[in-house]
């Protein structure tokens, strides 16, 4: 999310004074009107690290969202997309109203046992609450003919990788830390934020839209939902992604995990002094 321009508070972005120390790729290159696919991504972060190597330098890729990393760590080929397919869907889910009201969160169980019946093998691969996974599924299927699982080896293969895989577990204290941080992010102007956002005369994409701490703000400017409740509902749905995350990230072997009483700088070093031309840090 820190592609987008404006969304700066919420997605923890480094500020100014971090970036003119360090150089940052893929911050600020999109208005946050615009969709920005992990296609989108994996191509433009390709053509970084390219240009990163051609200067004789190495790439440290930092992040928690898994399917992009992996779509560089391991060059993921993926099927085509069916607008006309993905819209209806969307549709469907839009018409049974806020993505976390009832009968929204019912239609989505929907979607997800209309994939099991496409495609079990897709359906059993994701959580039936990921309203992005189980619509992509879904249109992927439908549009092509083609199971989605068919595509590709899939994410449960850990083939070898120029990378190396360094990772911190989840925290003892994570949900203290994220309720903290949020707090904090609320002090230093996140509500404000998404305000003029909203105001935008383009709004906020689909994609946008559904960032962690926005969507729930969102609900409380656009939807007249109390601020207790939205700020409650933001920490609770960071708390799930955070887990959801380490579930994620500990089912691959690659990953070398820095103890607890590791130094996370010469773990990250040493990664460094191996063979290869890029590193990643997670």
């Amino acid at each position: 999310m820190a592609v987008y321009r404006g969304m700066d508070i919420g997605t923890a972005k480094p500020g100014a004074a971090v970036r003119s120390e360090v150089p940052y790729h893929l911050v600020d290159v999109v208005d946050p009107s615009d969709e920005f696919t992990v296609q989108q991504f994996q191509a433009a972060a390709l053509s970084v690290l390219d240009g990163i190597a051609d200067r004789g330098h190495r790439a440290l890729l930092v992040g928690g969202t898994g399917l992009y990393l992996r779509s560089l760590i391991d060059d993921l080929t993926f099927p085509g997309r069916f607008p006309h397919v993905a819209a209806a869907l969307e549709a469907e889910l839009d018409g049974a109203g806020r993505p976390d009201s009832p009968e929204a969160l019912s239609a989505l169980a929907g979607l997800h046992a209309r994939l099991a019946d496409l495609d079990p093998v897709a359906a059993a691969r994701m959580e039936p609450t990921n309203r992005r996974r189980v619509i992509r599924a879904l249109e992927v299927t439908m549009g092509s003919g083609r199971p989605f699982s068919s595509f590709g080896p899939g994410l449960e293969a850990y083939p070898e990788t120029r990378f190396a895989l360094v990772g911190l577990p989840l925290a003892a204290d994570i949900d203290r830390r994220i309720e903290e941080r949020f707090a904090a992010q609320m002090e230093a102007g996140f509500l404000d934020e998404v305000r003029g956002l909203a105001a935008r005369s383009g709004g906020l994409s689909r994609t946008a839209r559904q960032a962690l701490g926005y969507r729930e703000l969102l609900s409380h400017v656009e939807d007249g939902v109390p601020l207790e409740v939205a700020q409650s509902e933001a920490v609770r749905r960071t708390r799930a992604f955070a887990r959801r995350q380490w579930a994620w990230f500990r089912r691959d072997p690659r990953i070398v995990w820095v103890g607890e009483h590791e130094d996370l700088v010469a773990r990250v070093t040493a990664a460094f002094a191996g063979e290869g031309s890029h590193r990643v840090g997670n």
